[in-house]
């Protein structure tokens, strides 16, 4: 592991390559930062949330994002109610209101073998305002990062950190490229790897094993009425479980689950015509058509989910968040709620 005396001053420290960890010796040209209290490496729910409630607390917080433009997924989409309440702790939830064009989710419909029933979130107890919300991904974390940014002691920073430098046991720095591409070392007691499902950093902070059970594909269906307004619906179909949520005032995201590993091809039109003569006949009457409009159009998006326990290396001075630290089903919704907001309670 990388072993450094020069923490202050203005050396420049250049290291081998290398991934995760670093083991090699130093050779000139690196620049060196100043320290900074957190440093948090992703900006996606996980990232800003815990960016903004630290710095509210008076931390310095360094964050540092691979792609600081608008994302643009298929998941990520659905908030649950606990997860809106946590938002209005931590002062966030205007993240998640009209200003993103979000809409309110009350519940669930359910639908199998040609009948269907509705369940409702148990909101009585709540104010008016409190329910699920769900919109585009891409909008809300945008909306996140720039609540963040607002506060003087976060620095949001475009850059791919590379290594995590460990000093006799303790990860006390690390490694990165910035837009630039140039490469930085900054250092700080506490590092926060929440970088997401593709995270580069994981093997360096846990023993992960990733499945990949199904693939979802996605579609956008524009200017249709859910049979069930403001809630989700699950349809509980053969061979692929179906979804339908409201992502904008005027947009619908359907998912379409296909088991396996190696899916029909988007490219060959093989996946349109799974999804016509596989999928169609599951899809309540009152987005049927639409469903197959937005076939034709032909905007077919696949992702593949991810599965992975938590499995972590104990490791002072870093910790794992987030997708970077264990993934489920998206089916749930809770990925939102559980990755994001709950490490906020205590930091």
């Amino acid at each position: 592991m990388i072993i450094s005396t020069t923490l202050g001053g203005n050396k420049k420290v250049k290291p081998l390559k290398s991934n995760g960890f670093g083991n090699g010796a130093f050779q000139p040209e690196m620049k060196v930062e100043k320290s900074t209290d957190v440093v948090i490496v992703g900006a996606g729910v996980a990232g800003a949330a815990l960016a903004y409630t630290l710095a509210k607390e008076g931390r310095h917080v360094h964050v540092i994002e691979r792609d600081l433009s608008e994302p643009d997924r298929i998941v990520g989409e659905l908030l649950q109610p606990g997860g809106y309440l946590k938002l209005i702790e931590l002062g966030l939830e205007e993240c998640a209101n009209e200003s993103i064009d979000a809409q309110k989710v009350f519940g669930y419909a359910l639908y199998k073998d040609g009948k269907d029933t509705k369940l409702t979130y148990p909101l009585e107890k709540y104010s008016s305002d409190v329910a699920g919300r769900s919109f585009h991904n891409g909008s809300f974390i945008q909306r996140m990062c720039e609540k963040a940014a607002t506060l003087s002691n976060v620095k949001l920073e475009q850059g791919s950190v590379t290594t995590l430098i460990e000093e006799k046991g303790i990860v006390k720095r690390m490694i990165y490229k910035n837009k630039a591409g140039e490469e930085m070392r900054t250092y700080a007691p506490l590092t926060i790897v929440c970088d997401g499902c593709l995270s580069y950093l994981r093997k360096s902070l846990s023993a992960p094993k990733v499945e990949s059970p199904s693939c979802f594909v996605g579609l956008i269906l524009e200017n249709c009425e859910l049979p069930h307004a403001n809630h989700g619906h699950v349809i509980l179909g053969d061979p692929s479980l179906i979804l339908f949520y409201p992502i904008s005032s005027t947009e619908v995201r359907c998912l379409v689950d296909v088991p396996g590993t190696k899916v029909p091809s988007v490219a060959n039109g093989e996946m349109a015509n799974y999804l016509k003569t596989m999928v169609a006949a599951e899809i309540p009457p009152q987005l049927h058509n639409a469903f197959m409009v937005t076939l034709e159009k032909g905007n077919i998006r696949t992702m593949q989910n991810k599965s992975m326990a938590a499995n972590p290396v104990p490791t002072p001075g870093a910790i794992l968040l987030g997708d970077a630290f264990n993934m489920r089903h998206p089916l749930t919704g809770g990925g939102n709620d559980s990755g994001s907001f709950r490490p906020c309670s205590s930091p």
